[in-house]
């Protein structure tokens, strides 16, 4: 197994716990956005605030199916670089789309379909090409890596970024625009994912007989997780709730990949343990998932037939548009088509 493509055992043993990862959080987001439209109608909904979805229990089910996918994939950090492990979200992207086809009604077009088969190609190519796990004997190893200048740099323009989109572009734009919340997510989840690779490295060594938990480094990156995944979640429910699972889910990961394989490769370093031909084929893999995904995108609302036409932005399962430009709610299509 250490030979096949170059691949050592722990990247095999990262692949395999990725890609489970991906089966589990593919599903979660079906069955989470089936929870909010069910609380929604008869609460508050949670893309304008409410809560109402923590009463409801195919949430909580939705939720955990995604904290199982989560547990895999934090597992699959302690064994594999973020250069391999992240890029793997795709597949989530594919199991997402084709549930939302048969259980939301959300239609996969004929180009969604090319659009998946985008992503399997890409992550295939990843995998063959991705670089070995770095070598660390202690958590105090990875804090010298998070506070070295130039991660430090790029950890504060991205907690500025945050506090600027939160604080000014939520409350004005988050009802019309999907990239304000997806951009709170993926923001704080490229960090909240570095954190992850240092706690499962730290739980790893300890694990194997190196006790960890007694340095105030493993609790700072504790803490961290905590915060970031709390901010996540909160903003990818309002996310899913307001906009097509279709568009949050391919959108979501082509952002929060994207900053994820950038933080990893200033912290971690990860290409300087590899020669430019695997740099540039690893980049073209990831080239060819964001394809994928916008495929994936721009395809969501075109209707099969001689008359193929693309649908209102925000459509709900029912076929209601959720909002309109002043955040009115439940204009049927017909209507949208006699005006």
């Amino acid at each position: 197994m250490d030979s096949y493509k170059g691949m050592s055992s722990d990247n095999i043993k990262g692949l395999v716990l990725a890609l489970s990862s991906s089966f589990f959080i593919g599903a979660s987001f079906i069955v989470k956005k089936k929870g909010l439209k069910k609380a929604g109608a008869s609460g508050v909904r949670a893309g304008v605030g409410g809560y109402s979805y923590l009463y409801e229990p195919l949430w909580w089910i939705g939720m955990t199916t995604m904290v199982v996918g989560e547990i895999a994939n934090f597992a699959a950090y302690a064994f594999a670089p973020a250069i391999l492990v992240t890029p793997l979200g795709a597949l989530s992207i594919i199991i997402s789309a084709v549930l939302a086809h048969f259980i939301l009604r959300e239609k996969l077009h004929i180009f969604g379909i090319l659009g998946c088969a985008l992503c399997v190609v890409g992550s295939t190519t990843i995998v063959l090409h991705a670089p070995q796990e770095r070598e660390i004997e202690s958590v105090k190893e990875v804090w010298d890596l998070a506070t070295e200048p130039a991660f430090l740099f790029y950890a504060a323009m991205v907690m500025a970024a945050v506090f600027v989109l939160i604080v000014h572009f939520v409350p004005l734009y988050g009802q019309t625009h999907v990239m304000v919340y997806i951009g709170v997510c993926s923001l704080v989840g490229s960090l909240s994912v570095m954190g992850v690779k240092a706690l499962g490295i730290a739980l790893k060594l300890t694990f194997s007989g190196m006790n960890q938990l007694i340095y105030p480094q493993t609790w700072v990156f504790i803490l961290l997780v905590a915060t970031c995944i709390l901010t996540q979640m909160n903003y990818l429910n309002m996310a899913l709730d307001t906009f097509n699972t279709a568009v949050v889910s391919p959108i979501y990961y082509v952002m929060f990949t994207s900053l994820t394989i950038l933080a990893s490769i200033i912290m971690f370093k990860d290409w300087d343990r590899q020669n430019p031909t695997q740099i540039v084929t690893e980049m073209c893999g990831f080239v060819t998932i964001l394809s994928g995904t916008f495929l994936l995108h721009r395809t969501k609302d075109m209707v099969d037939g001689p008359g193929s036409t693309r649908l209102p932005k925000h459509v709900d399962e029912d076929g209601y548009e959720s909002y309109d430009a002043e955040g009115i709610p439940l204009r049927s299509p017909e209507s949208l088509r006699a005006s």
